[in-house]
């Protein structure tokens, strides 16, 4: 993957030049994907990070990419707000090393390519398009810290927006660092909680029958797949668990805790059972769409995405059940900045300027 040195103004000459504001090194990492803008400022600490900025938006980039197979100019715009927004934290900062990722949408657009293109010239923002593989890579890095080690096996659910990255981990391989999980198999399908619920519109007239299809059609995707078969065993006997991270999972977890208001500190990390899941799925489906809105822990800008995160998660769990479920509020942006930390400490110290869109 490439490193960028910071955006046009960040830094002089847009080096690497040390430490940003308190003269601490500071990292950036920035992730744009279908539903959501989003950017982590870090600095680090021991074998983590310490965040000192951060931001995220719903931008909807994807909207109406499954029907036109193009970028809207009205998506474009939402996006590209989003990025000057974090553009301009990063230049503010003073941050040293910055990487910034898009993912489904742009892989996929017709005009993707152009919109990328469009981003660097009225941002400063080199977006990079990775692949799906990588990204199933990057939210396992994310979300290593919630594995549960004594466990056997976990499966890594990213929920994206116009996809999801599964990634089934062997707890038990050798060899394996604290921060390195081994990655046994992964599949990426091209389903996500914007894509899945534009597939199927909302019939309040038939909400669990509707609810059902869309767990069935991300099923059907995923039934023939085999190459994590090794570790079905591990699940059949409950020594595995899943990791779900995405806004809609999120949301699930602070519909379970009745939360006034979204807290991560209380949502981060929460074990569910697969019962509790459905629990909560089950009153979303009994609320009409205005009543989800008013959910502090979903909002109306989630309101219609939510159920869909829901079904690709029921259809996960059926498939390999397993009783546990952690939820993480945590993902690609903190695999892309552990990523960064450790490379950088592994790098030996030069005195070129390093070339942009070089190798990571």
């Amino acid at each position: 993957m490439s490193e960028s040195p910071s955006p046009p103004g960040a830094l002089p000459g847009g080096r690497e030049r040390g430490a940003g504001a308190g003269g601490k090194v500071l990292y950036g990492a920035l992730d744009l994907g279908t539903n959501n803008c989003r950017l982590l400022i870090a600095t680090p600490n021991g074998r983590g990070f310490r965040v000192v900025d951060a931001y995220s938006r719903i931008v909807r980039l994807g909207e109406g990419l499954s029907q036109t197979g193009r970028l809207s100019d009205a998506a474009m715009e939402r996006a590209l707000a989003a990025l000057r927004v974090s553009a301009e934290k990063v230049r503010r900062r003073g941050v040293s090393r910055f990487k910034a990722i898009a993912t489904q949408a742009c892989r996929s657009a017709l005009n993707g390519a152009e919109f990328i293109e469009r981003v660097a010239a009225e941002t400063g923002l080199r977006l990079e398009v990775i692949s799906p593989k990588e990204e199933a890579r990057l939210s396992v890095a994310g979300c290593a810290n919630l594995l549960d080690r004594q466990s056997d096996a976990a499966l890594v659910v990213d929920v994206g927006g116009g996809s999801t990255e599964l990634s089934w981990v062997d707890l038990k391989a050798k060899g394996q660092g604290p921060g390195r999980p081994s990655i046994l198999a992964w599949r990426s399908i091209p389903l996500g909680v914007v894509t899945l619920a534009e597939d199927f519109p909302e019939d309040p007239g038939a909400s669990e029958a509707w609810f059902r299809r869309m767990v069935d059609c991300f099923r059907d995707r995923l039934a023939d797949f085999r190459d994590a078969d090794a570790l079905r065993p591990a699940f059949d006997a409950g020594r595995a668990h899943i990791i779900g991270t995405s806004g809609a999972i999120t949301s699930l977890a602070g519909l379970h805790l009745d939360l006034p208001r979204y807290d991560r500190s209380r949502v981060d990390g929460i074990w569910m059972t697969r019962a509790e899941c459905e629990a909560s799925a089950g009153r979303l489906i009994a609320m009409s769409l205005a009543e989800r809105a008013a959910q502090p822990c979903i909002g109306p800008e989630r309101a219609d995405l939510v159920l869909a995160g829901a079904a690709i998660l029921q259809a996960v769990q059926e498939l390999w059940s397993c009783d546990r479920v952690r939820v993480a509020d945590r993902g690609l942006r903190e695999g892309l900045l552990l990523s960064m930390m450790s490379s950088r400490g592994r790098r030996r110290p030069s005195g070129r300027r390093r070339p942009a869109g070089g190798e990571g």
